[in-house]
């Protein structure tokens, strides 16, 4: 753990859903029996092409939601690896995997903790309501988060700070007031420059971005915020 000792002056805590609550991993994973041994370069790909689709539709001005942005990088992905597909029956199924990705192990129990606590809890995501929705429900913390929050409501992907100003005002507390958890140091890096205090969740041990903003805490899971917020 790097950074300062703790957050204080927290009021709610706000994460971040793909690779930080969920693991999308597990998609290609559960379909391994069709992709093979293709099924470990499946998921950086097609994860890398999903950002960089957000990222260059932003650039154009030409947005299209995270469902699609989703399944062109899949397309790119399979067509990249040479994954025959049939009638698109792998697609569908690595689609319908997305919709129900696993939660990590930790997440359940420490959003209650975080919410027995008295903290407001939300995700906010570049998902779709719809996407964020199944993956709630199929993890089971519905209970645990006070607001599912989707880019969609301000037609803008992460990290333009609109996005976190939707938190801000969802919320209805300052960004000082504001724990954001990421795994993705892009993340955390536009959301501090933005204003909020962040806790990077850096689960595969990447290196430090050099951008404006920086992390006010690195934890390796998620095991260890509470203990930072004085729960």
């Amino acid at each position: 753990m790097a950074g300062v000792a703790s957050l204080t002056g927290i009021r709610a805590c706000v994460f971040d859903a793909y690779g930080t609550l969920f693991d999308f991993a597990s998609a290609a994973s559960r379909c391994a029996d069709a992709l093979g041994d293709k099924a470990k370069a499946l998921t950086p790909l097609w994860r890398d092409k999903q950002l960089q689709y957000t990222w260059l539709r932003a650039a154009q001005n030409r947005h299209a939601d995270f469902w699609q942005v989703t399944g062109d990088a899949l397309d790119f992905a399979l067509e990249t690896l040479g994954i025959a597909d049939g009638q698109g029956a792998l697609r569908q199924r690595l689609m319908d995997c997305y919709l129900t990705l696993d939660a990590f192990p930790e997440v359940p129990e420490i959003l209650r903790q975080l919410k027995a606590a008295g903290f407001a809890t939300a995700i906010l995501s570049n998902g779709t309501p719809a996407m964020l929705a199944a993956a709630v429900q199929n993890a089971g913390i519905g209970s645990a988060l006070d607001h599912v929050l989707s880019v969609e409501e301000v037609g803008a992907f992460k990290p333009a700070p609109a996005v976190y100003q939707l938190a801000v005002d969802r919320l209805g507390v300052p960004p000082s007031a504001i724990a954001f958890q990421s795994s993705n140091a892009w993340d955390v890096h536009a959301a501090s420059a933005f204003g909020l205090r962040t806790v990077w969740c850096n689960r595969s041990g990447q290196r430090r971005e050099r951008l404006p903003g920086a992390p006010d805490l690195e934890i390796a899971t998620l095991v260890e915020l509470p203990e930072l917020l004085g729960v």
